[in-house]
């Protein structure tokens, strides 16, 4: 096969883990990210086109291997409850993108011949 032609470029996603699997992705940033758009965990699933069951399952997740909320829910009467992201909450996805930049940015600097 000639690959002289061929542009070669590497691809990657990252996850950060913990000592009990995987903590954050990009679905998990980007329902953190919803939540803090709509101030509710049932319309951020049902934008992301997830049950809300998956969504509360993740958040539990989330918060159980960090050892501290991300994600603090209040239920509601009529009105419906309220989600709102802790000071954590924000600093994980704050910390997810400036390494996902990092990241990009050795990819783009990784060169492939041969």
């Amino acid at each position: 096969m000639n690959t002289e032609n061929k542009k070669l470029t590497p691809n990657g996603r990252i996850w950060i883990d913990t000592d009990e699997g995987a903590f954050l992705g990009y679905g998990r940033i980007e329902l953190l990210e919803k939540i803090r758009e709509t101030g509710s965990l049932r319309k951020a699933s049902i934008e992301m086109k997830m049950s809300y069951q998956q969504a509360w399952n993740l958040i539990k997740q989330m918060n159980k291997r960090v050892g501290e909320p991300l994600v603090l829910l209040s239920r509601g009467g009529t009105g419906g409850g309220t989600t709102l992201l802790t000071d954590i909450g924000e600093k994980a996805i704050n910390a997810f993108h400036q390494f996902n930049e990092s990241f990009q940015l050795f990819l783009m600097n990784i060169k492939i011949e041969f």
